[in-house]
């Protein structure tokens, strides 16, 4: 989990193109975030949880 935990990997990520460039947001919490934070709220898409059972990580 350690190698995936962030939100890059959520489900809840939300990416918007923008004018001035791309906007993340957590679609869950509602703010704006960035691919490297890290919350307790993290919910893995589904081909990440493949990979990390595929490794053994839980």
């Amino acid at each position: 989990m350690k190698d995936y935990h962030c939100c890059a990997t959520c489900k809840h990520l939300k990416i918007e193109k923008k004018g001035s460039g791309i906007a993340y947001m957590c679609g869950r919490l509602g703010y704006p975030t960035k691919t490297n934070y890290k919350f307790n709220c993290w919910d893995p898409k589904e081909h990440i949880k493949k990979l990390m059972a595929t490794r053994n990580e839980k």
